[in-house]
């Protein structure tokens, strides 16, 4: 879901801010620095860029068949409204 080059760019720079001594304890720190990111974006309720943009194609296709719908409806209810005044 991620992008993994951004999510190493995050997990880099929190490398370098953190003092010597705590990097050069080395793939172990990466590896737990890298994890803890990982499970927190994962708790966080995103799509990713390309999910977004599919639904939000959806969502313009189903806006404009709505106006299509209430377009036809309005002219139906014209129409019927005209039909019922002529009965009259």
């Amino acid at each position: 879901m991620f992008d993994p080059k951004k999510l190493e760019k995050v997990v880099r720079q929190i490398q370098d801010s953190m003092p010597t001594p705590v990097k050069e304890l080395g793939a172990d720190v990466e590896k737990k620095v890298r994890e803890v990111i990982q499970a927190q974006l994962e708790k966080l309720d995103v799509v990713s860029r390309e999910e977004f943009d599919v639904q939000t194609q959806v969502l313009l296709r189903t806006r404009q068949k709505l106006t299509e719908m209430e377009q036809k409806m309005e002219a139906l209810e014209k129409k019927f409204s005209a039909t019922e005044s002529d009965k009259e």
